[in-house]
């Protein structure tokens, strides 16, 4: 399947403005996530997708790929689509949505999500990693449950799956999966997704994966061994990430 990875990057943050923009060691942040995709060779053709001209600008400047879309889009998986569906894009099977802010996003993440699509007979794919108990209780944590086929059974803010008798913690060996937020889709499937309305539990949650599990699509997750990381999404978040950039690479390379 040719496969085309879309970079979705809003200008408008709250948390920390001008988020796309900020600086990672020297240059701004959606670009070193467009290099990092861009090393990884898990696409043919990586593009930023924003709304921003200035966005644009920036990463033309850098010598990337850009689609500008459309203000209206309420969440990343709508501007991808947006992307996806312009003529140009038509030869591409598979599309792979990697977050603006996740400049340490794991290269076995982005390429398990892709191979649940490619070859895994899922028509969505997404990536966990294994974690301890601890993060049962974190509600900023999404977590996620998989059948023994690897499809997402359900994702929750909420402690899955719970220990009904916390006198035997052995039960959750191997059991506890933390969500990353990158997705895979056939182009069929995303255009799916974005066709559906919102639904009850991803409001209730505040996870737009939900949509497209309650209307029947099946999401393969792919499991890996790399420690999840943290994105990009304030101030401190931003200091910490240029501290950690020199070591991140060395250890990649």
């Amino acid at each position: 399947m040719r496969t085309l990875a879309v970079i979705p990057a809003r200008l408008g943050a709250t948390r920390l403005p001008r988020k796309p923009l900020r600086l990672l060691a020297g240059r701004p942040l959606v670009i070193r996530v467009w290099e990092r995709v861009q090393a990884m060779g898990v696409a043919e053709r990586c593009i930023i997708a924003t709304d921003s001209e200035e966005v644009a600008e920036a990463a033309r400047q850098h010598g990337a790929e850009v689609a500008l879309t459309a203000s209206r889009h309420p969440s990343g998986t709508d501007r991808v689509a947006e992307v996806a569906s312009r003529a140009e894009f038509a030869g591409f099977d598979a599309i792979v949505n990697v977050q603006g802010d996740e400049p340490f996003v794991a290269a076995a993440a982005v390429r398990g999500a892709a191979a649940m699509v490619a070859g895994g007979g899922f028509s969505l794919g997404t990536a966990a990693v294994a974690a301890g108990p601890e993060i049962l209780g974190d509600p900023n944590v999404v977590k996620v449950v998989a059948a023994d086929d690897g499809r997402a059974m359900y994702f929750s803010r909420a402690a899955i799956p719970f220990l009904r008798d916390p006198t035997d913690a052995r039960q959750l060996a191997g059991r506890v999966w933390q969500h990353l937020g990158i997705y895979a889709y056939t182009r069929a499937a995303l255009a799916q997704w974005v066709a559906l309305p919102e639904h009850p539990l991803e409001r209730i949650e505040r996870l737009e994966q939900l949509r497209p599990l309650a209307a029947g699509l099946a999401m393969g997750v792919a499991h890996i061994e790399e420690p999840a990381r943290v994105g990009i999404d304030t101030e401190d978040d931003l200091i910490r990430a240029n501290a950690e950039w020199t070591n991140f690479n060395q250890g990649e390379n």
